[in-house]
């Protein structure tokens, strides 16, 4: 079912969103070579609490962790490990949802283990960029396959990347996966038609390589690419408005200020 929000509900969104942000943002000195992936599943924990918010992905569908780490070539769902130890060029994808007082927000967000390359500098560019293409589709009229259409084509008509096909966005408030699925791929003009209250999630995830993913680890949850190549993710929660797609999750003011709400 999808539901629709109203302007009150999607400000109390925006303050989880706030909160999700500044985990991200705290992140950026947290994150070098030489501490392990555990590190920051310790950090969000710690500044989910010092907030009032509460961790949703813990114990969703059996799910151990705050937050969900995947390095490299694992394209989503890795488990935060007291023995993986981030090294220079390390691609890091920190994934997790809030909630604070009963409004959700989710966010992915990609960074780059102290030095970096050339190739991954382009891959999370090209990965954010995508996002901000598929933000500028979801304006009320629009459907959902002019988000996807706009991703996939710039993805891997411009680019030449994989777009990520087993894994896409999803409505969010006031449970963490809602209706209506949101692929990042697909044909303008089809699909479910975005209305005024709406609140979704758009998360490319984008591989170096093939857009095909292995979901065979022993663990049950983490996806891989399917060649190996490296993978990037770049996710933000947004609403639906009659003045435009609104970001709930924004990390960066002055780049999101034509897509962030009035006070």
């Amino acid at each position: 079912m999808i539901t629709l929000k109203s302007p009150r509900e999607i400000k109390e969104m925006q303050k989880s969103g706030q909160i999700l942000a500044g985990m991200h943002i705290g992140l950026r000195d947290i994150i070098k070579p030489g501490i392990s992936s555990w590190e920051i599943e310790k950090f969000a924990r710690k500044y989910f609490k010092e907030h009032d918010a509460i961790a949703e992905q813990i114990g969703f569908e059996g799910y151990k962790y705050a937050t969900c780490v995947s390095v490299n070539d694992e394209i989503c769902h890795g488990f935060p490990r007291k023995n993986l130890i981030l090294k220079d060029r390390d691609l890091v994808k920190v994934d997790t949802v809030v909630n604070y007082h009963g409004a959700m927000s989710d966010s992915c967000w990609s960074y780059v283990v102290g030095k970096s390359t050339p190739e991954i500098d382009r891959l999370m560019e090209v990965t954010k960029n995508a996002l901000y293409l598929g933000i500028e589709q979801a304006q009320v009229g629009n459907r959902i396959g002019d988000i996807g259409a706009a991703i996939q084509h710039y993805v891997e008509d411009e680019n030449g990347y994989g777009d990520v096909r087993e894994f896409i966005g999803h409505g969010i408030g006031p449970t963490m996966h809602e209706s209506p699925n949101v692929p990042h791929y697909g044909e303008a003009g089809q699909g479910v038609r975005l209305k005024e209250g709406m609140t979704i999630t758009i998360e490319p995830m984008v591989n170096i390589g093939g857009w095909e993913a292995e979901m065979d680890d022993p663990n049950g949850w983490t996806a891989r690419t399917a060649d190996g190549s490296l993978s990037c993710q770049y996710e933000h929660t947004i609403a639906i408005t009659k003045d435009g797609p609104k970001i709930l999750t924004s990390q960066d003011p002055e780049r999101d200020k034509k897509y962030l709400l009035d006070d």
